[in-house]
């Protein structure tokens, strides 16, 4: 292991309620510096497998974001991805017993981390812990990884649903409590130098489609929760991001699918997607699109194309493959989103640069 990187910290904008962040991005290139060291926090949704950790880790590494170490004193727990596997994902724990037990002291002095991703709480939510409770634990949680490292960036999850009819009564609901506040207690803690980022991990996750029984994420839960840490991830790490274009040994094939798949169909006239800005700073901004089947058959694919109206350039996509000319945006599907039922969705987010202050206009169809 080397000795931790010093990085310009990034400062978090907090967006209100659910509705997701806004970041900065630090400058510094930690290509030429030691592994910036990640650890991820939590209970069994972390690390019992805690699969999307696999995933998290393939996208970096695919992606150009190599120069890291996810660490933690626990080894890996399976998935079949290979990938850096240590974490602190600690089943049936609670964030208010490690807060008040000071187990996380320990584990930060071993593992040193530069980043901490923490989804905790579930547990918490379950043994009826207040939401105060709770928030009360996260303070002294991140109290004690400023101690460990000054200069901590801490990414925070508004943590997964859970379904009460599987789990408890009252617990959806309480999760539901505990995230609406997670915003607010991050606002009047976050600081310049340690900056926290809140990571919706609630909106667009369903406990019957990407949960195996109710609270613990399936191999659709598992890329979710991926690929909501991703882009906070990134940017909390400050290395440029690749290129939108991809090269010409990743584009779509030409041939057609085989007759038995569903026919790719034409997407309905005026927008086919909904676009809405989730957050934007001085020179930047991170925006979501969410591509809906708006016909009455399956498709096997989708392409959809838009105009920016005030210079926006895209500077790092996910959940799709894209290419910019000029103010022209042309997305397509990538290998798992392709498919839509009827009146299914799939998300794209990107973050872009343009020159204003405030938040970019809407596109143009």
């Amino acid at each position: 292991m080397k000795t931790r990187a010093l990085l310009v910290a990034v400062l978090a904008a907090l967006v209100a309620g659910a509705a997701g962040i806004a970041l900065r991005p630090a400058h510094a290139d930690v290509t030429t510096a030691a592994p910036v060291r990640i650890m991820p926090l939590g209970d069994s949704i972390t690390g019992s497998p805690g699969c999307w950790r696999a995933s998290l880790w393939s996208r970096l590494q695919s992606n150009g974001f190599t120069n890291i170490d996810f660490v933690g004193t626990l080894p890996p727990q399976g998935c079949a991805i290979a990938h850096d596997g240590d974490n602190e994902g600690h089943g049936g724990a609670l964030a208010t017993t490690v807060a008040d037990q000071n187990q996380l002291v320990g584990w930060l002095a071993t593992a040193r981390p530069d980043v901490v991703l923490m989804h905790f709480g579930t547990n918490d939510v379950w043994s009826a812990r207040s939401t105060d409770t709770v928030l009360a634990a996260y303070g002294k949680l991140v109290d004690q990884m400023r101690a460990s490292n000054p200069s901590m960036r801490i990414l925070v999850a508004q943590i997964i649903p859970m379904d009460s009819a599987r789990s408890c009564a009252e617990c959806a609901q309480r999760v539901v409590s505990l995230n609406n506040a997670i915003p607010g207690w991050a606002a009047g803690k976050t600081t310049a130098a340690s900056p926290i980022t809140v990571v919706d991990q609630w909106t667009g996750f369903s406990t019957a489609s990407d949960t195996y029984d109710g609270v613990h994420p399936n191999s659709a839960g598992d890329t979710k929760i991926a690929n909501k840490w991703y882009p906070a991830l990134t940017a909390a790490l400050g290395n440029v991001p690749p290129p939108t274009t991809p090269p010409a040994t990743t584009a779509p094939p030409t041939t057609p699918p085989p007759t038995s798949a569903p026919p790719t169909t034409p997407p309905p006239a005026g927008c086919p997607f909904t676009y809405r800005i989730i957050g934007y700073w001085q020179g930047g901004f991170q925006a979501e699109i969410i591509v809906r089947n708006g016909g009455t058959a399956p498709i096997a694919g989708w392409t959809i194309a838009f105009r920016f109206t005030a210079g926006e350039q895209i500077s790092q996509l996910w959940g799709g493959q894209g290419t910019q000319n000029g103010a022209s945006v042309t997305i397509q599907n990538v290998s798992y989103n392709g498919s839509l039922a009827p009146g299914a969705t799939t998300t794209v987010g990107f973050i872009g640069r343009w020159s204003g202050s405030g938040p970019p206009p809407p596109v143009a169809c």
